[in-house]
């Protein structure tokens, strides 16, 4: 009776790959991203009960994770619900909903708030774009799974966002356009790391850092 009831929420047929475009998955990471912050810059809570709540977030996925991967019919049934989201990488492994939550938690423990939330559109937008160009015309890799095309495009998404990040914040000023330049080259770098690390979690705890340092020597936030 139960494997029969199981059945019924079977996928037959495969999620999508790495190398899709998979633009629900893109939308999706934006704009959960987006609604984030602005619970979180409209709730008033600190830098701190945010990245605790969001802490206990991704240890609560990571156990639910590990539930999954362990009972077949848990996972059989999250794969049915997240289809639209999921990768068929992350059928048998951890799925980026946990490091994303733990990335961000991270940067709000660790950095400066101003720091921490440009750290965080650069996990928010750079990923998924840096991703959709270098499927669509990535034609020059210089890493396994990265092009020279979504290098550039992490890049660009880093520095008009610090730009426009920047200028809400301090006005315009030559430093502020050093500093963009800076960040697009740390946004990119920590991009790329994510051939090492997940993304969702190497990209804002990089970046981060990287902003931080940079941040001593042109002074903008």
């Amino acid at each position: 009776m139960g494997q029969a009831f199981m059945s019924q929420f079977r996928i037959s047929s495969p999620l999508r790959m790495r190398s899709d475009l998979h633009l629900t998955r893109k939308v999706w990471h934006i704009s959960t991203g987006l609604i984030g912050l602005v619970v979180y810059k409209k709730s008033g809570f600190t830098p701190e009960f945010t990245a605790t709540a969001l802490l206990t977030l991704a240890i609560a996925a990571f156990l639910f994770e590990l539930l999954r991967l362990k009972n077949e019919k848990v996972n059989q049934l999250a794969m049915v619900l997240m289809k639209p989201v999921m990768r068929e990488s992350e059928r048998n492994s951890v799925s980026g909903l946990p490091f994303y939550a733990l990335g961000v938690s991270l940067a709000l423990f660790f950095f400066p708030e101003r720091i921490a939330i440009l750290a965080i559109l650069f996990l928010i937008f750079a990923d998924p774009i840096a991703s959709f160009i270098g499927i669509l015309y990535g034609r020059d890799k210089i890493l396994p799974n990265k092009s020279l095309q979504g290098t550039i495009a992490a890049f660009s998404v880093c520095y008009i966002a610090t730009l426009v990040y920047g200028m809400i914040y301090v006005g315009p000023s030559m430093n502020l356009l050093l500093f963009a330049v800076a960040a697009g080259i740390i946004g990119c770098v920590s991009e790329m790391c994510s051939q090492f690390v997940d993304d969702n979690l190497c990209i804002p705890v990089v970046s981060g850092l990287g902003l931080f340092l940079v941040n001593f020597i042109f002074q903008i936030f």
